[in-house]
């Protein structure tokens, strides 16, 4: 039973024994890539309005994205043989010669007061055509944002798979000892930037969850001392209770529709079981009914199945259920532990935490073909969190005695660090795609 505890979130305060002095914006540094990264040219943005410069440099931003992907390989500016501010002043042959294999050019315009219009165009250097070319309207506020999906748009044309730059994560952190220690919901850019804390407490907060249109998170908080479910929506900061059943209330996943909340309710005698809370109507309805510890439910994409932990097999591994309720099925059999499932967006691959060789590392099955993928390397790698474009998870592991972030690509081949300068991080979710 402590070894299926040992990655749940229903860990209660082992999860969450965090410290650390305060934490400090996150930092992405690429620490494994495998095979050759594409060489593009990113050129600083011609920029028309008042004052001498925009105001965000917009080709760093794109330039920065694509290097982290650890697909791209961004021409440094002061390589560059010419900095064209227009389609017609490229010359191809001068970016041949540095063998770039595609070149972005573009232009920020200021038409108001505190009113832009980001353009950009992205060219094949070898046919010497244009690819795509797009112009979005964006405020200071919101320059970033925009930046970030332009860098979508040009990482979806050159790999054909959709970008993830303009979503978000979040996180929970916590610093200080004691009765000091103060624990934060934390949500950032996917890129570390734009850190803003949804809520602090002096008592644990885990398992965040996004609602579908990224506009609200559930999460567990310990307020009133015993562990309750709270939804909060994130523009007004507004924060609903929505579970205090007694004894366990944990583990929140919404539903594909946001209507419902899949989640785990553990009575006075501790038996945890899978539930479904309709958030309109406030109905439980209990899904899971045996002995056994039933949690870390989560939907399948198209809201029919719950995949969920369970030791009902003597160990910890992974199950699925109709959402309505009826007998479950088991899905792993390699290895003695599998636990903490996530589905992929696209609903074709299982992310969990397994028991490799004493490790605890993060791995995919192939709900097709069966077969497992080990993606990570640490000892104590928790949390697994897809991308909304499948192709990369986020997930929770130590390093210098702390906790921090990193990413992995789902082939296993690129992987990046997310690490504060200050402080431990835990628990990340990634967002789904925003709805503009």
């Amino acid at each position: 039973m402590l070894k299926i505890l040992r990655t749940s979130l229903l860990a209660l305060s082992a999860a969450v024994i965090m410290t650390g002095p305060a934490l400090a914006e996150l930092t992405l540094v690429i620490t494994e890539g495998v095979g050759k990264r594409r060489p593009v040219a990113i050129v600083p943005f011609a920029y028309e309005g008042a004052g001498q410069e925009s105001p965000l440099n917009v080709a760093d931003v794109i330039a920065a994205d694509l290097n982290r992907s650890g697909r791209f390989a961004p021409l440094d500016e002061g390589d560059m043989l010419q900095k064209p501010k227009s389609g017609a002043d490229i010359d191809f042959s001068d970016w041949t010669i540095l063998n770039i294999e595609a070149v972005v050019i573009g232009r920020v315009t200021q038409t108001g007061e505190n009113v832009y219009s980001v353009q950009f165009q992205l060219f094949d250097v070898f046919r010497g055509i244009q690819l795509v070319g797009y112009r979005m309207p964006a405020s200071r506020g919101t320059i970033r944002r925009v930046a970030h999906r332009l860098a979508d748009m040009i990482y979806e044309k050159l790999t054909g798979i959709q970008g993830v730059f303009a979503t978000q994560v979040a996180y929970v952190t916590a610093q200080g000892e004691g009765s000091d220690r103060l624990y934060s919901l934390v949500v950032s850019d996917a890129d570390g930037e734009n850190e803003h804390t949804i809520m602090e407490s002096s008592e644990p907060i885990m398992s965040p969850a996004w609602s579908p249109d990224s506009r609200q998170l559930a999460y567990v908080s310990f307020e009133t001392n015993v562990s309750s479910i709270y939804v909060q929506t994130l523009r007004t900061g507004n924060s609903i209770k929505v579970s205090s059943k007694v004894g366990i209330n944990g583990a929140p996943a919404f539903s594909p529709d946001g209507r419902k909340l899949v989640l785990t309710l553990g009575g006075t005698d501790g038996n945890l079981d899978i539930n479904v809370l309709d958030l309109k109507t406030r109905r439980f309805t209990r899904i899971t009914t045996n002995r056994a510890i039933d949690t870390e439910g989560t939907w399948s994409p198209d809201g029919s199945t719950i995949y969920f932990t369970s030791d009902r097999s003597g160990g910890p591994q992974v199950y699925k259920v109709s959402s309505s309720g009826g007998r479950p099925e088991r899905v792993t059999f390699d290895g003695s532990y599998n636990a903490r499932p996530r589905l992929s967006p696209d609903g074709k691959k299982l992310a969990l935490v397994h028991l490799d060789r004493g490790n605890y590392r993060i791995a995919v099955m192939d709900l097709e073909r069966k077969d497992l993928l080990i993606l990570s390397t640490g000892r104590q790698d928790e949390s697994p969190s897809f991308a909304p474009n499948s192709d990369t998870l986020i997930y929770a592991t130590r390093a210098g005695g702390r906790g921090v972030l990193e990413t992995v690509s789902a082939d296993g081949l690129v992987r990046q660090r997310l690490a504060a300068g200050r402080g431990d991080v835990r628990e990340p979710v990634w967002s789904p795609f925003a709805r503009f």
